[in-house]
């Protein structure tokens, strides 16, 4: 059974930063892309980032982009994200993914995650 445990949001200020984890269980990791998603509410649910099976190659939304890093530790079943310069419109359920690796199909396609944690919350105040 595959199992996802979010961990590490909290409340911060405008400025701020946190270091998200997710730990895997019950696949073996370094055959799987792993992303983050957030979703606020009343929103739809975004991609965040993505990085592939040996962690070589990150994605990051524009969003984010220079603000946040994906990263895996393969031997540690874990993924984290570094989220640094929190907006509040950062504020969001955050939420590890994770999709088998297919040859011809890039880690970046977020449409094609289809494993998925609880998440851990991430609130930022002005």
């Amino acid at each position: 059974q595959v199992k996802m445990v979010e961990s590490g949001g909290g409340s911060v200020q405008a400025g701020g930063s946190l270091r998200l984890s997710c730990v895997v269980s019950g696949i073996t990791l370094n055959n799987y892309c792993m992303g983050w998603f957030r979703q606020a509410p009343g929103k739809e649910r975004e991609g965040v980032a993505t990085i592939s099976p040996g962690g070589s190659v990150p994605y990051y939304a524009d969003s984010v982009k220079g603000r946040f890093t994906i990263s895996r530790d393969n031997a540690e079943n874990t993924v984290y994200l570094e989220v640094t310069s929190l907006k509040p419109d950062d504020t969001a359920m955050y939420i590890c993914a994770a999709a088998l690796y297919r040859r011809n199909v890039p880690c970046r396609a977020f449409n094609t995650y289809n494993i998925w944690g609880q998440g851990t919350q991430v609130t930022v105040s002005s």
